[in-house]
């Protein structure tokens, strides 16, 4: 039979972190680290308006761009945060939805990404199947934003550079020192920078800062999957400066013939989150974050000599630190290992290595005890 596939598929891989998720299902009661999901489920009061939604017959299209209601509140959070004036709103189909429809706005076969590493699976595979290059940047062994190694990777085909913070799957914060150093690499070269904040309401050391403070070629990328408990509602939106407009626009055009809108019930449900504070959600988060920091520190650890201690400032994540898993109790593990059960040391700990997955070294595990 002839290949009927187009070449395109080729060019990514199906993602590790989902195989593990799927793995996960089929265990009894796991505690899974395997995929960004809240632990807290949506807002009563957020139930309630997407219901409400639904027996008001709010189930037709919205606008392509978003409800108009939830793109003026979202243009007014922007604006009083940052000092946009006329800031450009869409919303998407979740933060992922949004990425994809940037990428193919941006990015032409040929266009170079900057990517530091360890990353979002997607920002690979979606500048793969766009015939663009990705251009690793290695962040470790503390994870900091390595502006000087981002600056020397710059060349005439730069496109776009990634920055996200809280960082998936490290969990570090930039500072704003960090990001006004950025901002001032990426205005003397002109080139976009792509800031994913999925993760802005998880800091816990303080305010999440953001490069759209300092640069105004900033497209913002936020949603409300992991603040309000809703990754299954797909709500995400995207918003820029004057000096962007255009970008928001064609990304407006091309979500007409892929997602056609949001799902208009939770764009409805979104302006209510918009109003509800989820700061003791994020609290209970943080002190489970530092409760599992604490045990991190108490584990013995064959060799720790050897092993590099980061530990994450925001984000949901736990285990994702290359150093951690690379010798426990004497089981090596090396770069090119698809899955490894690291059991010896952690009888009622699976854990799960997928090099491919997050960058080049990430860890995801499902507690069976």
């Amino acid at each position: 039979m002839k290949n009927i596939l187009a070449k395109r598929t080729g060019k990514i891989d199906a993602s590790g972190i989902r195989k593990v998720f799927a793995l996960g299902a089929a265990l009894e009661d796991p505690v899974n680290f395997s995929i960004g999901q809240p632990g807290f489920d949506v807002p009563d009061v957020v139930k309630e308006a997407a219901i409400k939604a639904i027996r008001d017959g709010e189930n037709k299209y919205s606008q392509t761009a978003g409800d108009a209601g939830l793109i003026r509140r979202i243009a007014e959070q922007v604006k009083g945060e940052f000092g946009w004036d006329r800031p450009s709103v869409l919303v998407a189909s979740g933060l992922s939805g949004g990425l994809l429809l940037a990428f193919m706005a941006l990015i032409d076969p040929g266009d170079e990404v900057i990517i530091p590493d360890p990353y979002f699976v997607i920002y690979k595979h979606v500048t793969n199947m766009l015939g663009g290059r990705c251009v690793f940047v290695n962040s470790y062994p503390d994870f900091r934003l390595p502006v000087d190694a981002i600056a020397g990777a710059i060349t005439d085909r730069t496109k776009m550079i990634i920055c996200n913070s809280p960082a998936n799957p490290t969990g570090v914060v930039y500072t704003g020192q960090e990001l006004e150093t950025l901002a001032k690499v990426a205005a003397q070269k002109d080139i976009v920078v792509l800031s994913d904040e999925i993760y802005e309401k998880f800091c816990y050391d303080g305010p999440c800062p953001s490069i759209a403070k300092y640069y105004d070629k900033t497209l913002l990328m936020r949603g409300f999957s992991k603040s309000y408990g809703m990754p299954g509602w797909r709500m995400g939106y995207v918003a820029a400066n004057e000096a962007l407009r255009d970008v928001v626009e064609e990304m407006t055009k091309l979500q007409q013939y892929t997602f056609v809108c949001a799902p208009t019930p939770f764009q409805k449900a979104a302006i209510v989150a918009m109003d509800c504070d989820v700061s003791d959600l994020v609290a209970r988060a943080q002190v489970d974050h530092r409760r599992i920091v604490a045990e991190e520190h108490r584990v013995r650890i064959s060799h720790r000599n050897a092993c590099h201690q980061q530990f994450p400032a925001g984000n949901l994540y736990r285990l994702s630190y290359d150093i951690f898993a690379r010798q426990i109790h004497g089981h090596i593990f090396r770069s090119q290992s698809r899955l490894a059960h690291i059991d010896a040391y952690f009888p009622h700990l699976v854990v799960f290595i997928d090099c491919k997955t997050k960058g080049q070294n990430a860890i995801a595990g499902f507690n069976t005890h």
